[in-house]
C-alpha cells in the first residue's frame, strides 16, 4: 500500500557529526497501483508521467543548518508546480502523505520547507529551500508535488524521503 523505499535508487547517509549529514534519494514516478512499486508515485500522469524522475537532496551541517534540493525531470514541460516536504510517506492517495512538515507547528509559512519549480521546454527543473533549523525526527517523511503553487493546489505525485533529522 505504502510506497517502499526499496524503490529509491540511492540513500546515503554521508558524513560525521563534523560535518553534519547528507540524505540523497532518487526515484522514478510509477501509479500507485504499479507492478512494482516505487516512492516517487504519480497520482496524475498528465503532470508528472510514469517513468519521470526524481531527485531530494537533504544537508544538514553540524549546527542544524538544513538545506533541502530538488531536482526533477521528464514532468509536464513549462509548467509552475508547488512542491513541499510532508509529514508522512507516500501512499495510493495523494492524502496520505498528511500536512505539510512546520518547523513550529501552527507558525507562519517561513517555517515550511517549499520547493516550487518551473520546468523547461524538457519537462526538468530544479529548486533549493535553505533554513537555520533541521528536522525532526519522524516528522518529515515526503517531497509532495502540486498542480501549482499555493496552499488550494492539487497534489499530482508524491516522492518518499528517507530524511535525516537533527538530535539533541
Amino acid at each position: 500500500m505504502l510506497a517502499t523505499l526499496s524503490a529509491v535508487t540511492a540513500a546515503l547517509l554521508l558524513g560525521g557529526t563534523t560535518s553534519g549529514y547528507t540524505v540523497d534519494a532518487e526515484g522514478r514516478f510509477a501509479p500507485p497501483a504499479a507492478f512494482v512499486p516505487s516512492a516517487a508515485v504519480t497520482y496524475d500522469q498528465s503532470s508528472v508521467p510514469a517513468a519521470a524522475s526524481i531527485r531530494v537532496r537533504q544537508h544538514t551541517g553540524a549546527g542544524g543548518a538544513t538545506r533541502i534540493d530538488l531536482r526533477i525531470t521528464g514532468a509536464r514541460p513549462h509548467h509552475s508546480f508547488g512542491a513541499s516536504v510532508h509529514q508522512h510517506p507516500c501512499g495510493t492517495l495523494p492524502a496520505d502523505a498528511g500536512p505539510r512538515y512546520q518547523n513550529q507547528p501552527g507558525a507562519t509559512d517561513g517555517d515550511v520547507v517549499r520547493l516550487d519549480f518551473t520546468t523547461d521546454d524538457q519537462g526538468t527543473a530544479a529548486a533549493s529551500d535553505q533554513h537555520t533549523w533541521g528536522l525532526r525526527r519522524d516528522e518529515a517523511a515526503s517531497v509532495v508535488i502540486q498542480d501549482r503553487p499555493g496552499d488550494d493546489a492539487t497534489r499530482v505525485a508524491c516522492f518518499t524521503v528517507p530524511f535525516g533529522w537533527v538530535t539533541g
